[in-house]
C-alpha cells in the first residue's frame, strides 16, 4: 500500500483533514508525537528533548553533548521503521526526512494564507490579532528551521517537494480529502522492488549511523544494496585511524555488506572531529562575573578536553538551568544581584542532579559550611591549581555516572 505524508503549517485545519482521510480510507495516522516516543525509547534521551530537537533553537551545551544531532538521528530511525508499515499516514515535522526516492510515497502539503492562519490562530487560542500574528510568524519561522536542520534550505512551501499542495482556506475539508484519497489510488504510487530497495537502504542507513553515534561518531551515512559509505566532514588528525575505527563499528550492524569512507565538502572548515564521551557527563557551566578570570579558566579546561559554557551573573545561571539542565557547575560566591548561596539553594531545589563546585576568593568556613548543607559537592578556594579543579570535576562526573547507573539499574543497588 501507498505511504501518505502530511505536512503543513499550523492554524490551517490540517487535523480535521487528517482525521477525516483516515476515517475513509482506513489509513492509520502517526504524528510527531508517535516518532518523538520512538526516538527517546531508543536514544534514551528525555521525549521532551526530543521533541525539543524538531522546533527549538540549538541548545547551548550541544557542542559538547551533540544531543540533539543524537535525537534527529533517532526520530530518522523511527520514520525508516514507521515506513516498513502498511496504511500508514505520517504527519508532521517528521515527514521532512522521508528521502525523496521513496516512490511509493504521496507527499501532500497542506497551507493557507496568512491571514487566514491568522483568524484561526485568533479564534482557536482566544489571542488578539497581534498575539495571534506573532504565534503564526513563531510557527512559520521553527518549520523554517527545521527544514534548514535535515533538507539544508527552508523553501518549505515549494510546490516542486509534494505531489500535492492544497489551500484549505479555499478547498474545504470534503474536498481536501477527496483529492487526497484520489491521488492516493495511482498505479505510480504502487510499492513494487525498487522501493522496497529504497526503503530497506533508508532503514540500514538509520541503524549505522545510530551505532556509531552510540560510540561518539557524528557523521553522514548513506547506504545502497548493503554497501555503506561513510562520510566525514570535520577536519581529523589521524584520519586513517578514524577511518578503520568507523568501519568496524559500522560493519556490525546486520544487513552491512561493505563500508566505505571518505571525506565531504566540509572536511577541511576549522574545527576538529573528536569523538564524543556520551557516557561521562560533558554539561559544564562555570559561573563567575569576573570576565577575564572565567575566560581564561574555561580556556584552561579546554586544553584539557573539558569543554564548558560561561555565564557572568547569578541570574543568568538561574536561566541557563533552567532551560538546559548542566551536569555540572563551577560556581562563585560573591556576585552582585543574586550571589552563589542563593543560586546554590535555587538549583539544588529545582535540579538536585547538578553537582556544584563553590570556587571563591571570598568565602569564609561559615560559608563553607552553608554552601555544604545546600549540597554542594566541593568548597574551593581561588587561586585553584587547575589539577586540582581538573579532578574535582572528573570525581564529580563520576558521581553522576554512579547515580545514573544506580537509576537505571535499581535492582545493582547495595
Amino acid at each position: 500500500m501507498p505511504i501518505i505524508t502530511v505536512f503543513s503549517a499550523d492554524y490551517c485545519g490540517a487535523e480535521a483533514i487528517i482525521g477525516e482521510l483516515c476515517e475513509q480510507t482506513g489509513y492509520r495516522c502517526q504524528g510527531d508525537g508517535d516518532l518523538v516516543a520512538r526516538a527517546a525509547a531508543s536514544s534514551g534521551i528525555a521525549a521532551a528533548k526530543v521533541q525539543r530537537a524538531l522546533t527549538s533553537k540549538v541548545p547551548v551545551f550541544n557542542a559538547f553533548t551533540r544531543e540533539r544531532e543524537r535525537a534527529v538521528t533517532h526520530l530518522r530511525l523511527a520514520v525508516a521503521e514507521a515506513l516498513t508499515e502498511d496504511d500508514l499516514l505520517l504527519a508532521g515535522l517528521g515527514t521532512l526526512l522521508v528521502p525523496r526516492q521513496l516512490e511509493h510515497v504521496l507527499r501532500v502539503c497542506l497551507i493557507a494564507d496568512q491571514p487566514a492562519r491568522v483568524a484561526a490562530a485568533g479564534e482557536r487560542e482566544q489571542l488578539s490579532e497581534a498575539a495571534a500574528r506573532k504565534a503564526v510568524q513563531l510557527d512559520a519561522a521553527e518549520r523554517a528551521q527545521w527544514a534548514r536542520r535535515v533538507r539544508g534550505a527552508d523553501d518549505l512551501w515549494d510546490a516542486a517537494h509534494y505531489d500535492i499542495v492544497i489551500p484549505t482556506d479555499k478547498v474545504d475539508r470534503s474536498e481536501a480529502v477527496r483529492l487526497i484519497a484520489t491521488h492516493v489510488e495511482s498505479p505510480a504510487l504502487v510499492r513494487g522492488a525498487r522501493t522496497e530497495r529504497a526503503v530497506a537502504d533508508f532503514a540500514l542507513s538509520a541503524r549505522v549511523q545510530v551505532e556509531l553515534e552510540r560510540e561518539g561518531h557524528f557523521v553522514d551515512v548513506r547506504a545502497t544494496d548493503g554497501k555503506v559509505t561513510v562520510t566525514i566532514n570535520r577536519s581529523v588528525l589521524l584520519l586513517k585511524r578514524l577511518e578503520e575505527e568507523l568501519t568496524s563499528i559500522a560493519q556490525r550492524v546486520t544487513g552491512v555488506t561493505s563500508v566505505r569512507t571518505q571525506v565531504g565538502g566540509d572536511f577541511h572548515q576549522a574545527d576538529i572531529y573528536r569523538k564524543v564521551d556520551l557516557e561521562m557527563p560533558s554539561k559544564l557551566l562555570l559561573v563567575d562575573d569576573e570576565r577575564e578570570f572565567v575566560q581564561t579558566l574555561s580556556e584552561r579546561l579546554s586544553m584539557r578536553d573539558v569543554d564548558s559554557v560561561v555565564a557572568y551573573d547569578g541570574e543568568s545561571a538561574l536561566d541557563l538551568v533552567k532551560d538546559e539542565e548542566p551536569d555540572v557547575m563551577i560556581l562563585d560566591l560573591k556576585m552582585p544581584g543574586v550571589d552563589g548561596i542563593e543560586v546554590l539553594r535555587r538549583v539544588k531545589a529545582t535540579s538536585a542532579d547538578v553537582e556544584i563546585i563553590i570556587l571563591t576568593g571570598h568565602g569564609s568556613e561559615a560559608d563553607r559550611e552553608i554552601c555544604m548543607q545546600l549540597g554542594a559537592f566541593a568548597y574551593l578556594r581561588k587561586p585553584v591549581n587547575i589539577d586540582e579543579l581538573g579532578k574535582t570535576i572528573e570525581d564529580a562526573k563520576k558521581a553522576i555516572r554512579r547515580r545514573r547507573r544506580a537509576d537505571a539499574n535499581p535492582s545493582e543497588e547495595g
